[in-house]
């Protein structure tokens, strides 16, 4: 009878993964509290199939968008790890890097910092500094150096983690890929927008040597080439690119696929640089809509959406109307992502330059001024963000409203 119920069990865990994988949040989130009370009341707390569901619906909340109870499910999982397999454990690793994963879309960037340093250490120590695993860890701290805007040393790290999975994968392992994809984003991110261009290029042709055309790899290199295109001002070349890979998401993920959906926003944006603003605005209305539909009202992707809408409003110099959803946007994004996530700080910026685009300037600079002091604590003084915000409020005390660098400053969608 044991071995019945633990079948069964097992057997919802795996449904459970496939709603996460599949992205049907709601069915996995309801599903994965009710398996892991059952597992704990049939198993016990500290079964293993116990603790490895409830880091199942850990993730299935982070997926959602509901990172704050996701870091607390991490947490009391990581601890009774600790307690039940010690702090060395692979198990228990894994959860600590997740933990840390949740902590960076939470925001907390420099927590999460702290803790995929101990876990490199960690794994470096245990498995060896060239372990899959290891290498694994190096790449996601590399990612939250580059969204501390610690672009330089994210760059270094990724450049070491590149290397050392060509030697231990091979230069053609999907893995050596996706780090020399994230190597590209962290060029862009720095500015260097030709060599990035560059590398994209190079990674794409792998990818489609090796994985093919229609690989999830390949298809997020290719929205990331567009993007850097958009960013050369080569907006045809950007738009067209990012067409095709929305239509090939549709074929490949379905429609509703949240990868889909970043297409779908990075071609609403294509036509906002485009200069195509009745197409992008219906395009921003009609995925905010679907996003809501898809991921909830509160999901990060869903808070881009808004975001995203309010610039191409103001693009459209329908100002009040772009105010009118920034000033719901910044708690919302306060709330969900931390007031010192990339994207709040994005947004409050937004409401400024918003505020002076309608003649509003004594409030505009007030806001620039308090919205520079936290990107510059947050992510540092040399940050692109932090630059662009000194920028505005230097132009917000000096010049006439109708010189205002109008700064799309919307989110598009990078995928790794």
């Amino acid at each position: 009878m044991t071995a019945i119920v633990e079948r069964a069990l097992a057997t919802r865990q795996w449904a459970l993964r496939q709603l996460i994988g599949a992205v049907d949040l709601a069915r996995a989130i309801e599903l994965g509290e009710h398996v892991v009370a059952d597992a704990v009341r049939i198993l016990g707390a500290d079964h293993p199939d116990a603790l490895a569901s409830r880091g199942d619906l850990a993730r299935a909340y982070e997926s959602a968008g509901r990172v704050d109870e996701a870091i607390a499910q991490y947490e009391a999982v990581l601890r009774d790890y600790q307690r039940t397999l010690g702090h060395e454990h692979p198990d228990t690793l894994s959860t600590r890097n997740n933990l840390a994963d949740a902590l960076e879309a939470a925001g907390r960037v420099d927590e999460a910092i702290e803790v995929y340093e101990s876990v490199v250490a960690q794994r470096a120590r245990i498995l060896g500094p060239e372990h899959p695993d290891t290498l694994s860890s190096l790449n996601n701290l590399a990612d939250a150096l580059e969204s501390a805007g610690c672009v330089e040393e994210a760059i270094e790290m990724y450049e070491g983690v590149v290397a050392r999975r060509v030697r231990v994968l091979g230069a053609d392992h999907p893995d050596t890929l996706i780090s020399r994809n994230n190597l590209a984003s962290a060029h862009d991110t720095a500015g260097r927008v030709e060599e990035a261009m560059a590398q994209f290029e190079a990674v794409l042709a792998d990818q489609q040597r090796v994985l093919g055309s229609d690989h999830p790899d390949t298809l997020a290199t290719r929205n990331n080439l567009a993007y850097v295109y958009e960013s050369a001002q080569r907006i045809e070349e950007a738009v067209a690119l990012y067409e095709h890979v929305f239509a090939d998401r549709v074929r490949i993920l379905g429609a509703d696929h949240p990868d889909t959906l970043i297409s779908r926003n990075n071609v609403a944006f294509g036509y906002l640089s485009a200069g195509r603003l009745p197409e992008a605005i219906a395009e921003h209305e009609a995925l905010l809509d679907d996003r809501i539909r898809i991921l909830g009202a509160n999901h990060p992707d869903t808070l881009t959406s808004r975001n995203n809408l309010a610039i191409a409003y103001q693009s459209a110099r329908r100002i009040d109307d772009a105010i009118t959803i920034l000033e719901a946007v910044v708690p919302l994004r306060t709330q969900v992502l931390g007031a010192d996530h990339p994207h709040t700080l994005r947004s409050r910026h937004n409401i400024a330059n918003a505020y002076r685009l309608a003649g509003r300037t004594t409030e505009a600079v007030a806001l620039f001024a308090s919205v520079l002091a936290d990107t510059e604590r947050a992510l540092g003084t040399e940050s692109p963000l932090t630059q662009l915000i000194r920028e505005n409020l230097a132009a917000a005390q000096t010049a006439p409203v109708e010189e205002s660098m109008d700064d799309p400053g919307g989110d598009r969608g990078r995928t790794v």
